[in-house]
C-alpha cells in the first residue's frame, strides 16, 4: 500500500480520524522537537516543551479551516514553530534581528580557543579520536547557538532537516535569495567559530599538517 502524504493525512484529520493526525504526530515529533530545541537554544531551554506542545496545539487548531497553499503540512509546521519561537525570543526581552546580516562587525564566538587535537590518526588510539570528535561535536552545537536566529533557523532546516531551499524560504516566509543569504552568513560563521575552536593540527616535528 502507498503511505499516506502529510497532506492527505491532514485532510483526513480534518473530517475527523483522529489516527491520521497520530501518525502526522509520529512522523514529524522527533525532527520538530529537535529543530524546536536547538532554535531556542539554552538561552529558553526551559520553553522547548512548551514551544512543541503548542505548535501541536495550533495544528489542532487549524485543522477544521487547514488548505494546502503552496507549502506542503511539514513546511507549515515548521513555520507555526518558527513563529512560536520568535515571539518567545521577543517577550524575554531579547533583540531578534530578521535581517539576512546582523551587521558589518566581524563575527568573533564566544569563549576560548579550544587546542585539544588528538594525536594524528595513525597514532592516536581509538578512543582518543572518538573521544575528540565528540567534543568537536558539541563546539559545532555551541557555535550554532551564537548564531542569529534567522540564520540558525535556515541553517537548521536546511542542514538538519533536509528542507530544499524553496522549502526553507516558504517556512520562513521570506524570498528564497534572503534564505540563501542567510544560509551562506550561517556557514561562514560557523566555519569561523570552529576555526577560532579547532586550532590546525600540529605534527610532532612542529609543522602544520
Amino acid at each position: 500500500m502507498t503511505e499516506a502524504s502529510d497532506d492527505d493525512l491532514m485532510r483526513a484529520y480534518a473530517a475527523g480520524d483522529v489516527a491520521a493526525f497520530e501518525r502526522l504526530y509520529a512522523r514529524h515529533q522527533a525532527g520538530l522537537y529537535r529543530f524546536v530545541r536547538r532554535l531556542l537554544a539554552p538561552a529558553l531551554a526551559a520553553q522547548v516543551d512548551e514551544v512543541f506542545q503548542d505548535t501541536w496545539l495550533r495544528v489542532v487548531h487549524a485543522r477544521a479551516r487547514w488548505q494546502p497553499q503552496g507549502a506542503a503540512f511539514g513546511t507549515w509546521l515548521y513555520t507555526l514553530a518558527h513563529h512560536r519561537a520568535i515571539d518567545l525570543w521577543r517577550r524575554s526581552g531579547r533583540e531578534v534581528s530578521l535581517d539576512p546580516d546582523d551587521g558589518d562587525a566581524p563575527f568573533e564566538p564566544d569563549g576560548v580557543p579550544w587546542h585539544h587535537w588528538p594525536a594524528p590518526a595513525n597514532d592516536a588510539p581509538h578512543g582518543d579520536e572518538l573521544a575528540f570528535w565528540r567534543r568537536a561535536g558539541e563546539r559545532l552545537l555551541r557555535c550554532l547557538d551564537e548564531l542569529p536566529l534567522a540564520q540558525r533557523s535556515a541553517f537548521l532546516l536546511h542542514h538538519d532537516d533536509g528542507l530544499a531551499l524553496a522549502e526553507v524560504a516558504a517556512a520562513l516566509e521570506v524570498g528564497v535569495e534572503t534564505a540563501k543569504t542567510r544560509l551562506r552568513y550561517a556557514m561562514v560563521k560557523l566555519r569561523t567559530c570552529m576555526g577560532a575552536y579547532l586550532a590546525p593540527l600540529q605534527t610532532a616535528a612542529g609543522g602544520a599538517r
